[in-house]
């Protein structure tokens, strides 16, 4: 059932605004550096009107799918805020699929759009920890613990629900509840199709991967393994980040 309400005051308000600031500036960096295969077949290059006409068209896809997203039931301002995000990647999945864009690209260019918005975030979330030591296995230990207080703030369902360990190597991550997910999944159920559940999956929850290599901050790559994923249908993301840069023991999902 369709929520209208959502949180009110200056603060959301601004983040929203930096939501949606955030996501034009990613859209312009990558709509206008791809050539993009449509679903007849062309491909094509986005020029500064066509980014700038996307951008427009929007915030309403946005409005309308916020009617869903039970941002008030949420327990922290860090889950509305992940939530808010996930709405605008869904709304420009939505979008660029009814501009003709072929179902793969969409979803590619999503996940690049995502990514942009993402790394930048995480990067600079995680320079103060970068800048304290050079060990890696601290930087992933701080930085998680961090990102656990804000904005996963993991205090159960409705919010994030999960069970965290934390090792000499890295943390170890088990998540039940992903307020994300269960929007997307939401909506996959509603429209009866997974077109915005793929997205999803190949846009949020790849992007582990290459976070946890920032996090460490090495200069290596593998510092990240996940053998179930909660958008794939299993009933825990069990994430394993590890300071030391090895593959293959712990599972990893290739294809999350």
């Amino acid at each position: 059932m369709a929520v209208p309400d959502e949180p009110s005051g200056l603060v959301w308000a601004m983040a929203k605004w930096f939501a949606f600031q955030s996501l034009s500036s990613a859209s312009k960096h990558v709509l206008l550096a791809r050539e993009i295969s449509m679903g007849d077949g062309h491909r094509i290059r986005w020029l500064s009107g066509d980014v700038e006409l996307f951008l427009h068209d929007l915030p309403p896809i946005a409005a309308d799918l916020r009617k869903w997203a039970e941002l008030k039931a949420l327990p922290s301002f860090g889950n509305r805020l992940l939530v808010e995000l996930t709405v605008w990647t869904i709304a420009a999945h939505r979008l660029l699929r009814s501009r003709g864009v072929a179902a793969p690209e969409a979803r590619a260019l999503v996940a690049d759009i995502g990514w942009v918005v993402y790394g930048r975030m995480l990067r600079l979330y995680s320079l103060p920890f970068r800048l304290l030591t050079r060990d890696p296995a601290k930087r992933m230990r701080s930085t998680i613990k961090a990102l656990l207080r804000f904005p996963l703030s993991a205090t159960g369902r409705p919010g994030y629900e999960a069970k965290v360990t934390f090792t000499d190597d890295g943390v170890l991550t088990y998540f039940t509840h992903c307020p994300p997910h269960s929007f997307v999944r939401g909506l996959a159920e509603e429209a009866g199709t997974d077109d915005d559940l793929l997205a999803f999956r190949q846009s949020w929850c790849r992007y582990d991967w290459p976070g946890a290599d920032i996090v460490a901050g090495d200069g290596h790559r593998d510092h990240y393994e996940r053998p179930h994923t909660l958008s794939h249908g299993d009933p825990v993301c069990d994430m394993c980040w590890r300071a030391s840069p090895a593959v293959g023991s712990y599972g990893a999902r290739a294809d999350a």
